[in-house]
């Protein structure tokens, strides 16, 4: 099996819609063929409908990934078209009485566990598209998806493109690192641009000593995306609950949980008040200290508010824990760190990396390695990790190509936003965690089924594996094998355990802060009120530890509610797995082979094949519990 070939810059709009146009000709032939002539036997039903599946999912993913790379906007136009062609292509099939009636017919006696698993999953599909429908219903439904489609594109569009500035005097600009302000020289007006991309603002908040700077970065930020995607919001909001209710369920939340662990709508705010109650005490103790430094130097003051939090939380962890984060960054220069991430990930998966140097990408700061295990390739990924003008402003694992087994390699894209010098320890375990997502869905390629391949679980687990890796980007054994001092030295493993007692300050708030996030993506779906900054500053209220700031409206940039819809809780549910997922890990041996082995395997090689508490249960040896998270984020 090889790679796909990517086009060059000049090629890449005639082959994208070259693609679309294949790609979608070939599911068409095969579902031609299922609706005139059905094989009678239901394991080659189900393989023939696969062959749709992958030809769909080739588009598809091509398409999403570029829409958010690709430097040239034309190109990005022309992807976002073909997304809209493929799921305009989905809904119509998953209204189709007809193949309905054949996937009806056929038996599961006989099927294999996972073959008899995809039959009940796409005859899920059907059902919850409304194929059992009158005809005004299916078109309205057909229209309510295409306009999902749209306003979603349009919505991460606008967050995309809106890279807001603050310009200052250099002079203003005290405390930042040195290497920042090198990269950043002042222009003939003796000011210095500070963008909202997140190497800018996220040093900016954390290190500037001027208060009104701090100010000035953070509400920018905080108002990208706005007033263009209010609108858009209400409109994306009403859209799913008229789908849903469409459907039979009695809001979107519910609508969405019904496909997920966490199963029911009402279970959501259950959750996330228990986990609200949780962190309660760890907020109240830690928010303390945090405004006990910060009155210091503002006397009287009764509350702080996220413009001032990141650069007094480092602060206290400067004098209260010895660490000061511009010294911690000098260990992480931004080339060591990702050869560090290879080196770590590979020894832990037992695969290797090959740089593939002559491969096409779609933009010179792009790199190919190909992902061998036993000698054999498996999958090619690709890392995008510095922003741009025109692309995806966080960190995400994009998907490329499924991987079957003797039918195509996996392939995926890391797409972040890092500094091209030193990095923040935060960033490096932000690309460990997005790393995860990458390694899971090269490992999960080697199954029959473009349904389960690679990161296709349940929506709540997802994030469960990238999380649990975030923990060997604390380990002082792991970090001294690329984490270096100017002169070569290797991070202290004192600085790292306090480093680590660093970070532990914060979880209780940061945990409310969670939750307000969760709280407002399930609200506006479910109460989907009038006023979003209204609603949005009584859920921080409720739940989050830092005062609402004036004027802004960051809702509009919170990307998450086009993707994650009303389930942001997912993250939070997912971390309590990957705790428990953890705890079968010796830490004082991170790289144990027969533990890692048994999780590769176990956990991530299954893809969605399997229900992912039975995944996790198979690797622990029990179902997971609360407990690991508890314990953690009381101590």
């Amino acid at each position: 099996m090889t790679p796909l070939a990517l086009p060059t810059a000049d090629d890449a709009q005639e082959w994208v819609e070259g693609r679309t146009r294949d790609g979608l000709a070939a599911a068409r032939e095969l579902v031609e063929g299922l609706r005139s002539d059905p094989p009678a036997d239901p394991l080659a039903l189900l393989r023939q409908w696969d062959e749709v599946s992958r030809h769909l999912s080739n588009v598809a993913a091509t398409a999403s990934l570029l829409a958010n790379v690709h430097p040239l906007e034309g190109v990005r136009t022309t992807c976002e078209q073909a997304e809209l062609e493929v799921d305009r292509y989905v809904t119509e099939l998953r209204q189709d009485r007809r193949l309905f009636e054949v996937f009806a017919a056929a038996s599961a006696d006989g099927l294999d566990p996972v073959a008899a698993r995809l039959l009940t999953k796409t005859l899920d599909d059907f059902r919850r598209a409304g194929v059992d429908l009158d005809d005004e219903a299916r078109t309205r439904l057909a229209q309510i998806n295409e306009r999902l489609t749209e306003v979603g594109q349009e919505f991460g569009r606008n967050i995309r493109d809106d890279v807001r500035t603050v310009r200052v005097p250099a002079a203003r600009l005290d405390g930042l690192p040195q290497d920042w302000l090198d990269a950043h020289p002042a222009d003939e007006d003796g000011l210095v641009t500070v963008t909202t991309d997140y190497p800018d603002s996220v040093p900016a908040r954390m290190f500037v000593h001027d208060a009104a700077v701090r100010r000035d970065v953070t509400v920018a930020f905080l108002e990208r995306g706005w007033p263009e995607n209010e609108p858009l919001l209400h409109e994306l909001f009403a859209l799913r609950e008229e789908l849903a209710r469409l459907v039979g369920y009695a809001d979107w939340a519910s609508y969405d949980a019904d496909v997920k662990m966490i199963g029911t709508g009402p279970a959501i705010p259950e959750f996330i008040d228990r986990i609200t109650d949780a962190a309660a005490e760890p907020m109240r103790r830690d928010l303390g200290l945090l405004l006990e430094r910060y009155r210091r130097d503002v006397p009287d003051a009764g509350w702080i508010d996220s413009a001032d939090a990141s650069y007094y939380e480092e602060l206290v962890r400067q004098e209260r824990h010895d660490v000061d984060a511009q010294q911690v960054r000098t260990y992480f220069d931004f080339g060591r760190v990702r050869q560090g991430l290879l080196d770590v990930t590979a020894r832990l998966f037992g695969i290797s990396y090959v740089a593939v140097p002559d491969a096409q990408v779609w933009h010179e700061d792009v790199t190919a390695h190909d992902v061998v295990r036993d000698g054999a390739r498996i999958g090619r990924i690709y890392l995008d990790l510095h922003p741009r003008e025109g692309k995806y402003k966080h960190a995400a694992q994009f998907s490329l190509v499924d991987g079957l087994a003797g039918r195509q390699l996996a392939e995926g894209a890391l797409v972040c936003n890092f500094s091209r010098g030193l990095m923040e320890h935060d960033h490096v375990v932000t690309l460990f965690h997005e790393f995860g997502h990458l390694v899971h869905h090269v490992l999960a390629g080697s199954g029959e089924w473009t349904r389960f391949s690679g990161v296709a679980t349940e929506w709540d687990f997802v994030e469960a594996p990238s999380q649990m890796l975030e923990e060997w980007a604390w380990d002082a054994d792991v970090l001294r094998t690329f984490a270096l001092s100017p002169s070569g030295d290797p991070i202290p493993a004192d600085l790292v355990a306090r480093m680590r007692a660093a970070d532990d300050f914060g979880k209780g708030y940061q945990a409310r802060t969670q939750m307000f996030y969760a709280a407002m993506s399930y609200r506006f779906h479910t109460d989907r009120p009038s006023d979003l900054t209204a609603a949005m500053r009584e859920l921080q209220a409720r739940y989050s530890p830092f005062a609402y700031i004036d004027g802004t409206h960051m809702f509009a940039s919170f990307g998450h509610l086009s993707g994650y819809s009303s389930a942001y809780y997912t993250y939070m549910w997912s971390l309590v797995i990957a705790k428990d997922l953890f705890s079968a890990f010796d830490p004082g041996d991170l790289f144990d082979a027969a533990v890692a082995g048994r999780y590769r395997d176990r956990v991530l090689a299954p893809g969605g094949s399997r229900d992912a508490a039975d995944l996790v249960a198979d690797f622990l040896g029990r179902p997971y519990t609360f407990d690991a998270y508890a314990a953690w984020l009381a101590r």
